[in-house]
């Protein structure tokens, strides 16, 4: 598949971009995406949820009341889970949320993401840009170019670029991020991705293996 490059104001700069068929045309996988996905929501789970059980809460070293006589049921402490202020009763405790997946199926999830991508014609590749500081104003004209105003667009560069970044963060709806670290959750929650020309190898090398 070959895409044609655009430069930043909008206008096709006559070269063409090629796209692995391996990466960008196979028969995409929902099931691994699914997984992918959950795994991602899951990792950033903290799990440091947690009640107190019986034997952590403070006081309860005596009888309540006497055994008999008292129309109630007989209780050994005022700490027992039935009584106000007593410990929970199989309530959460700390631990981690991390679905492990195999590289193979992280490999097969991301090709699906950006088969599915090709397959919309929902990929738009840009010429290389930078700035010295950030410029809000010419990245949304970047976008306004490109006619990509409104729509949650994923904006992939070859590596991280602070000055960029700034210039984007403020922007509703766009998100910018490395082709390397974009996650398969984020390609599939984008409706566009905006891949820099310096990019598409960067994103695809690693998955053609």
């Amino acid at each position: 598949m070959q895409l044609e490059v655009y430069k930043t104001d909008g206008k096709p700069t006559g070269e063409m971009v090629t796209l692995d068929p391996a990466v960008f045309e196979i028969e995409p996988n929902d099931h691994a995406i699914y997984m992918m996905v959950r795994s991602t929501m899951a990792n950033q789970r903290q799990g440091t949820h947690k009640v107190k059980p019986r034997n952590e809460v403070r006081g309860g070293g005596r009888k309540p009341f006497k055994q008999k006589k008292t129309g109630q049921a007989r209780q050994g402490t005022s700490r027992s889970p039935l009584m106000p202020g007593g410990g929970s009763i199989f309530g959460p405790m700390p631990h981690d949320y991390v679905v492990k997946l195999t590289a193979k199926m992280k490999k097969l999830a991301r090709r699906s993401a950006l088969s599915y991508k090709a397959k919309d014609k929902a990929i738009v590749v840009v010429e290389d840009f930078s700035f010295d500081a950030p410029k809000t104003k010419q990245v949304s004209a970047l976008l306004k170019a490109l006619s990509l105003n409104g729509k949650k667009t994923l904006l992939l560069t070859k590596a991280t670029d602070v000055s960029l970044y700034k210039s984007g963060r403020n922007i509703p709806r766009l998100e910018i991020n490395a082709a390397d670290k974009a996650s398969t959750y984020d390609i599939v929650n984008h409706q566009v991705l905006l891949i820099q020309k310096s990019a598409v190898d960067a994103l695809q090398q690693p998955l053609k293996n």
